[in-house]
């Protein structure tokens, strides 16, 4: 049979040679296709390979029934539905290994050239000007560097930055100590992170946990001075804060490689001031990457067209056929359970165990499931985890991971139960399928709940009285924030409640903080599902 392949955007030329080299693929490159062009373009198409300049909507995906395989040449999917894809039975794949070194780099040159004021400098000298002492940089070696998440970039940059002579603290909510001693560098919260850091770096990827990471609150209590970098994502930083603590002195210098809007307004303020160094993208701008990706991205296409071979798959583990079938329903369940648990936990995660009961451990294979759940425990805080790699990475960040299966499950036919244990506590949670594909998340901890494992959820612990659910209700509808359900559990012997919210908006920072404050309240959480 002959696949189909479509390529939308450049791509070096060594990975359009792999495809023309593969017997079976028929290779077509349709760059610089608008919208509705692109529709046309993927029709028939088997294989579609992008980088970042196309949309992979639902709409375009509607309109390529016999596509297979959406392979995107780089690290970031902001542009790809995956949702739809995933709906669709598309598997979608990246490369996130190809670029890992030269995007380090690029933060570690954005440092350097923030730190010296270089740009600023070259300007001056190109007008004709001799103005040295407006130009006094900082001295980096010596000096803290901050590393939000510790990822195959984050782990470049520490040894980058220790070449530099710069003492490094790393935060990561899933990094474990043996990781820290592996790199030479301190662990620490946010909290010390924020007052150690002369500069700070981030590297995860752009999620509802990360958008807004540091913000106007986190740079205020940031040490003054500091140059804050982002070669990640546009958002994790955000850009008005920054721009607000820079006119006031509290951030020194900035450097700056991506944007919430590409490319930003002529007038955004990031762009207009002397302390803050900016790029258009060009983290994984070195032409060793920009091979390094094509070839990969082409050779993971090709395999998976000709042999079913799955390599860096983000909405699909290595199973299939009638297993698949049999299985796709709960390995979604498990990764909300996933995603789930690890909003609950407080503090790195140390282990977890995944519990397949019933029918279905009768029938499977637990490892898909497995790998599933650590993917979504994971996903918040790691750009280069999948349901493929998943248990790697887990072990790589010191998490213990053990599964086991039981033919009997109580009260369900088949349950999938979660224990995760962080350094401050536990949780459990247990879910199942209602129907085909009905999920629900049926207890967390001692609490039986009957829970829509999706969207917006407002969970809390309370004493059990009277009236806690109007208030908390009652807040919520003052706010006009629509409740879609809500379900309680009862704990009668410790007289302890717990209740989950369904909300259909994003809520705010003030919202859980007014709730937490209410009179019996125990713990309170928001937790985000997709």
């Amino acid at each position: 049979m002959t696949h189909r392949v479509v390529v939308t955007d450049k791509l070096s030329e060594a990975g359009l040679e792999v495809l023309r080299d593969a017997p079976g693929i028929e290779l077509e490159v349709a760059t610089g296709r608008s919208p509705g062009d692109l529709a046309a373009a993927v029709r028939g198409a088997h294989g579609w390979i992008i980088r970042s300049g196309t949309q992979v909507t639902a709409e375009l995906l509607e309109q390529a029934p016999d596509l297979r395989v959406v392979g995107r040449a780089g690290i970031g999917l902001d542009n790809v539905d995956l949702a739809a894809a995933t709906r669709r039975g598309v598997v979608v794949m990246n490369t996130p290994t190809g670029n890992a070194t030269t995007t380090a780099e690029h933060a570690i040159s954005l440092l350097m050239s923030a730190a010296r004021r270089i740009p600023s400098a070259q300007a001056s000298l190109r007008r004709g000007e001799w103005k040295r002492s407006q130009f006094v940089g900082t001295q980096l070696a010596g000096k803290t560097l901050g590393v939000i998440g510790l990822g195959n970039i984050g782990r470049i940059v520490c040894d980058l930055a220790m070449g530099l002579r710069m003492q490094v603290v790393g935060h990561d909510p899933f990094a474990a100590p043996e990781l820290a001693d592996r790199l030479g560098i301190r662990l620490v919260d946010m909290e010390g992170l924020l007052a150690q850091a002369d500069a700070i770096t981030v590297h995860v990827p752009l999620s509802d946990a990360t958008r807004g990471l540091i913000g106007a609150e986190e740079l205020s209590r940031a040490r003054p001075g500091v140059i804050i970098v982002n070669c990640a994502r546009g958002g994790i930083v955000d850009e008005g804060a920054l721009a607000a603590a820079i006119d006031r002195g509290q951030v020194s210098a900035a450097a700056i490689d991506v944007f919430v809007e590409e490319p930003p307004p002529e007038d955004h303020p990031l762009l207009h001031s002397d302390r803050v160094v900016t790029t258009p993208h060009l983290g994984a701008s070195t032409g060793e990457a920009q091979v390094a990706v094509a070839v990969a991205v082409a050779e993971q296409v090709r395999d998976y067209l000709g042999e079913g071979t799955v390599r860096h798959a983000v909405n699909l583990p290595s199973v299939g056929g009638e297993a698949l079938t049999r299985l796709r329903p709960y390995l979604g369940l498990a990764q909300r359970m996933g995603g789930l648990a690890a909003q609950l936990v407080d503090g790195p995660i140390r282990r977890l165990r995944v519990m397949i009961e019933g029918e279905l451990a009768d029938t499977s294979d637990p490892d898909p499931l497995a790998h599933a759940a650590i993917a979504g425990l994971l996903s918040a805080f790691a750009d280069d985890v999948n349901a493929v790699n998943a248990l790697v990475v887990a072990k790589e960040r010191g998490i213990d991971v053990s599964v086991t299966q039981r033919s009997k499950a109580h009260d369900f036919a088949s349950l999938i139960r979660l224990q995760v244990d962080g350094a401050q506590g536990s949780w459990s949670v247990a879910g199942t399928n209602f129907g085909d594909d009905d999920p629900r998340i049926v207890r967390i901890n001692d609490f039986l709940l009957e829970i829509v494992p999706e969207g917006e959820l407002l969970i809390h612990t309370n004493t059990d009285r009277p009236g806690v659910i109007g208030a908390v209700g009652t807040l919520l509808g003052g706010r006009e924030i629509n409740v879609s359900r809500v379900q309680v559990g009862l704990h009668r012997q410790r007289g302890e409640a717990m209740a989950v919210w369904n909300v259909d908006a994003k809520l705010p920072d003030e919202i859980v903080d007014t709730v937490s404050g209410l009179e019996g309240m125990q713990s309170v959480r928001r937790v985000r599902l997709p």
